[in-house]
């Protein structure tokens, strides 16, 4: 039982995430400020910073339904 909840639950955070990642990029095709993030070793192409802003924020909330135990007997014991 508790199996099933976990790939129903997964796959929703999948599919809702993923919707939301559409709309984004139909948001952003007309954005002009653009910049570059720095990463360690290297630096990417500019990007919108709307695109780098709502990338980290639909990461973040998959991140967090996947991994955050929603179900109590789990957090209980």
């Amino acid at each position: 039982m508790f199996m099933l909840f976990s790939f129903k639950k997964i796959g929703l955070a999948i599919i809702y995430n993923f919707s939301l990642f559409l709309m984004l990029i139909i948001a952003i095709q007309n954005s002009t400020n653009k910049s570059k993030v720095n990463l360690i070793f290297n630096e990417t192409v500019a990007l919108p910073i709307s695109f780098i802003i709502g990338v980290s924020f639909i990461s973040g909330s998959l991140l967090g339904n996947i991994f955050y135990p929603n179900d109590k007997k789990q957090i209980d014991s």
